[in-house]
């Protein structure tokens, strides 16, 4: 732990003594959500739907170790297709305005780079239905989303990045008043891509 504990902070120190070599980039993020969420399985059983994301970014990389930090406002469509036992199945879509802030290390020749990402999200719900009719219950969306994301991906000549993400959300985003979810936390995978400036 201590171990951690001072990378972590020698890297934080990094960032703070060198900010004029470290290279700010903005720039316009966009792709395709695959997401789900997390039932009781016993009594809901839920695929996958897609949806999108779009956003603005900002990224800061040290030249020399590859490190830096992006985040992103994203707006983004989350959500599940339902199959319940006795009804029609309901596809349940929510719009999220998604909040990343990922520690990314970038590898490589200058003009192809390889990079690995991961940190936290909070979301907050902007859009899409609230209250949904499930098994003669209402199931409701909630306001706010936190979770971890895991990327990978490739950056071309400095300009264009291409990567896999996925999301592992954290906190409950849907209830139910008589019925057991069992979390009902978003999952997904999402394709993106980013230019930037």
């Amino acid at each position: 732990m201590k171990k951690v504990t001072g990378l972590v902070l020698v890297i934080l120190m990094m960032f703070i003594a060198v900010p004029a070599k470290s290279q700010l980039k903005f720039g316009l993020k966009g792709g395709v959500n695959i997401s789900s969420v997390h039932l009781n399985s016993d009594i809901l059983k839920a695929d996958n739907v897609t949806g999108f994301q779009i956003g603005p970014m900002i990224e800061t990389t040290l030249p020399l170790v590859g490190i830096g930090l992006d985040a992103a406002i994203l707006y983004s469509q989350k959500g599940l297709e339902l199959k319940a036992k006795g009804s029609e199945n309901t596809s349940i879509k929510t719009d999220y305005l998604d909040v990343p802030v990922n520690l990314k290390w970038k590898f490589g020749i200058p003009l192809v780079k390889a990079y690995l990402s991961a940190g936290p999200y909070i979301g907050f719900r902007v859009g899409g239905d609230k209250i949904w009719n499930v098994l003669g219950e209402q199931m409701k969306a909630k306001n706010f989303s936190a979770g971890l994301n895991f990327g990978v991906g490739a950056e071309l000549i400095s300009h264009l990045q291409v990567g896999i993400n996925y999301g592992l959300g954290l906190t409950d985003n849907y209830s139910a008043d008589k019925l057991d979810l069992g979390g009902a936390k978003n999952r997904g995978w999402s394709i993106t891509a980013a230019v930037l400036f």
